[in-house]
């Protein structure tokens, strides 16, 4: 979908780590505020009467901040937030969960420890943080942390795992994926060696397919911008689809245009197409 044929999206779904927010670079997290050209154009949107989904694969505890960040319920209209990679839904304030998806990720994960034995786990404990068998590297996850074995981290099934490995590359988690089919769910590999499992079939395009249902939006009147591996689904399902400039290649060719980077404001550019500054 062009943007010159007069094409204006109803609803438009960002992406957060990457395309709302900077990467500290060699740090893997980013920092927590919204530039002020991006925080206008997100508001134009807003004042056209346009709705603005957050999709990421933070859990609810690690987006509701940046929701504030960039007062989107000004109007005092609970969000449509889709959270954990589209396996939640909810609305928000207060987070109320209103669609959750699970899968038993045990068998996947005994998979990966095969071959990472030394790797990070952790699961998300909704509302409050994440379970995890040991520390993760500072910043890469939010909220209150649990310490528990593998066992029983993945003992009930869980809406999203992630699975990291400091001393691994993305690329290896990229094989290791191809190569070990990991049976019964879906997988994403992040920047680095960060591996997320999803249920199967559950990405951000099922969950803002969900959140447009219940708008009554369909997928043509929707703007989608992105920059990771786990964008490609909802940069493919989207009416528009744009990746950030910095995105990798993968990336850029499931998406239809490519935008400048995050350093250069580029999801303000992308929407400054149909809500331009005065």
């Amino acid at each position: 979908m062009t943007y010159d044929d007069g094409w204006r999206p109803k609803l438009v779904a960002l992406d957060i780590d990457g395309t709302l927010l900077k990467w500290i670079e060699g740090v893997g997290t980013t920092y927590e505020q919204i530039s002020p050209p991006v925080y206008a154009a997100v508001h134009r949107a807003l004042d056209a009467g346009v709705h603005v989904v957050l999709a990421s694969g933070r859990s609810p505890h690690g987006m509701t901040n940046v929701a504030d960040l960039l007062d989107l319920h000004g109007d005092g209209e609970q969000l449509w937030v889709v959270a954990s990679n589209g396996a939640v839904v909810f609305r928000y304030p207060p987070i109320e969960v209103v669609h959750e998806v699970t899968f038993d990720a045990a068998p996947a994960v005994r998979a990966v420890l095969q071959e990472h034995p030394s790797a990070l786990v952790a699961v998300e404990e909704r509302g409050v943080g994440y379970r995890v068998n040991r520390p993760f590297p500072t910043g890469e996850l939010s909220g209150e942390f649990t310490m528990a074995d593998v066992a029983d981290l993945v003992a009930v099934p869980v809406s999203r795992v992630i699975i990291r490995d400091p001393d691994a590359t993305a690329d290896d988690f990229v094989a290791l994926g191809e190569r070990l089919g990991l049976q019964g769910t879906d997988y994403i590999v992040g920047w680095t060696a960060w591996l997320d499992l999803a249920p199967v079939g559950v990405s951000k395009a099922s969950g803002l397919e969900y959140v447009a249902r219940e708008l009554g939006i369909d997928a043509s009147d929707v703007l989608a911008i992105g920059d990771g591996r786990n964008d490609i689904e909802m940069l493919q399902w989207a009416g528009r689809g744009v990746a950030m400039g910095q995105s990798i290649d993968v990336v850029k060719e499931s998406a239809d245009a490519v935008t400048a980077s995050v350093y250069d404001e580029g999801a303000a550019r992308e929407l400054d197409r149909y809500w331009p500054p005065a």
